[in-house]
């Protein structure tokens, strides 16, 4: 079998709404450079109610937010304010240090409305983890599609399918959402080391094994790494090169030493992170 591991979903309360968690796993820490993958809702929020997960650091990391209905609006300490739609990708780097705060935009609040997408963090090369931190915003139209066999495939970040994602990566990988018709057949881009599909909506076929939606499928490293949607069918493709040693994960900072870890927590702690502008609120220290 060319599927090494199944990982199902497992969910967690953030506070008035729900998630369902899938990397990091027991048995599996990473999927190439992905070393934290949550899949948010559907969840549906009546007027006058919303997100509101208030500002708090990172370190080490890019955290990765791409939607597929509804909106967020994002804030860090860099002075950025931006609204994300779906299709859009936001891509923060972390490095050295950042502050953000993820809330549903007012005019949403107001109406009501349905929120679904995925957060994921993107471990950094032990070279730059301590990079300076940095924002980028990349629309829709910007990302590459590619249609081929009936599957519709958006390249959001890194290499695949001989195109190349505009989002800036600081090491090998591939991130893909892909819209699949019943009976389509969907590879993975082989160049890659390590390669799986989360469901997000249908289901599929392994060697004659069905996958539901809400789990995540690793492909072992050689094996020809294919699936075929058994009826209309979201999913998304990720994976990279092995990361380039451990990461330690801990709340919301991810690094090789743990010694950094406990510092950063220690800033957090004191107040010495940079605050973010127009958001006064913070998360304390778990």
């Amino acid at each position: 079998m060319p599927v090494i591991e199944s990982i199902a979903g497992r969910t967690r309360d953030l506070g008035g709404f729900s998630v369902s968690r899938v990397l990091p796993y027991p048995q599996r820490r990473a999927v190439g450079p992905f070393v934290f993958f949550d899949e948010m809702g559907p969840a549906n929020f009546v007027p006058g109610t919303g997100i509101d997960v208030r500002p708090h650091p990172h370190i080490g990391l890019a955290t990765v937010t791409y939607l597929f209905e509804g909106a967020i609006s994002h804030r860090d300490s860099l002075g950025t304010v931006i609204d994300i739609a779906p299709g859009a990708v936001n891509w923060m780097t972390a490095g050295r240090g950042i502050t953000h705060s993820e809330r549903s935009p007012a005019g949403l609040r107001a109406a009501g409305h349905r929120l679904h997408g995925i957060q994921s963090w993107v471990a950094l090369p032990i070279a730059h983890e301590e990079d300076a931190p940095a924002f980028a915003h990349h629309p829709a139209d910007s990302l590459p599609a590619i249609t081929i066999d009936g599957a519709r495939r958006v390249l959001i970040a890194g290499t695949a399918f001989g195109a190349v994602s505009p989002v800036a990566v600081a090491s090998p990988m591939f991130y893909i959402h892909v819209e699949a018709d019943a009976g389509a057949e969907v590879y993975l881009p082989h160049e890659h080391e390590e390669r799986a599909v989360h469901i997000v909506s249908g289901a599929i076929e392994i060697d004659g094994v069905r996958h539901e939606a809400g789990q995540m499928l690793v492909f072992e490293a050689d094996a020809e790494a294919k699936w075929r949607a058994l009826e209309p069918t979201r999913a998304m493709l990720l994976g990279g090169a092995k990361l380039d040693g451990e990461r330690h994960i801990e709340w919301n900072f991810v690094h090789h030493s743990q010694e950094r870890i406990e510092a950063a927590k220690a800033d957090w702690r004191a107040g010495r992170f940079a605050r973010v502008p127009g958001d006064d609120e913070y998360i304390p220290l778990p």
